[in-house]
C-alpha cells in the first residue's frame, strides 16, 4: 500500500475534540475533507500525523495550545462602548462575528460579554489556548 506523503491530494475523516470530550468538529456524518499535505491549509500538526498513513489507517493526535491555535492572548481581550456597536445585531455571547477594526481589515471576534453600556470581544480563536485531540482515519490518497 502507499503512505501519504507531502504533495499528496488526501481525503480525511476527523474528529476534533477538547480535553473534557466535547467535539468542537468532526467530518464522520459528512463528506470527507480534501487536502494536499504540506500546503499548510491545516494544522501542522494534523498535517504531520497524516504523512505515512495508509488508506483506512486510523490514527489519534493530541496538540498542545502551542502546535495548534496558540495561546489565549489577554490583549486580544477589550471592551467597547455599546452606543458604537450596530443596533441591529442580536447580542448573545459566543456569537462570533465579522467586524472592521480601526485600521480598515476585517477581523473575526467573539462576544464573551456584554451590558448596557458595553460589549466586550475577543479577537482570540475560539480554540486559542487548548489542547485539541484528533482521530483522524485517511480515507484516501487521490
Amino acid at each position: 500500500m502507499t503512505n501519504a506523503k507531502t504533495g499528496d491530494k488526501v481525503k480525511v475523516h476527523f474528529t476534533g475534540s477538547l480535553e473534557d470530550g466535547t467535539v468542537f468538529g468532526s467530518t464522520m456524518n459528512e463528506e470527507s475533507f480534501e487536502f494536499i499535505i504540506g500546503e499548510k491549509n491545516m494544522l501542522p500538526g494534523f498535517e504531520n500525523a497524516v504523512v505515512g498513513m495508509q488508506k483506512e489507517d486510523i490514527k489519534t493526535i493530541t496538540l498542545p495550545p502551542e502546535d495548534a491555535y496558540g495561546p489565549h492572548k489577554k490583549e486580544l481581550v477589550s471592551a467597547m462602548e455599546r452606543s458604537g456597536f450596530p443596533k441591529e445585531i442580536q447580542l448573545e455571547v459566543g456569537k462570533r462575528l465579522r467586524i472592521r477594526t480601526q485600521d480598515g481589515k476585517y477581523t473575526m471576534v467573539t462576544i464573551k460579554d456584554f451590558t448596557e453600556d458595553s460589549i466586550v470581544l475577543d479577537e482570540n480563536d475560539p480554540l486559542a489556548g487548548k489542547t485539541l485531540t484528533f482521530k483522524i482515519e485517511l480515507v484516501d490518497i487521490i
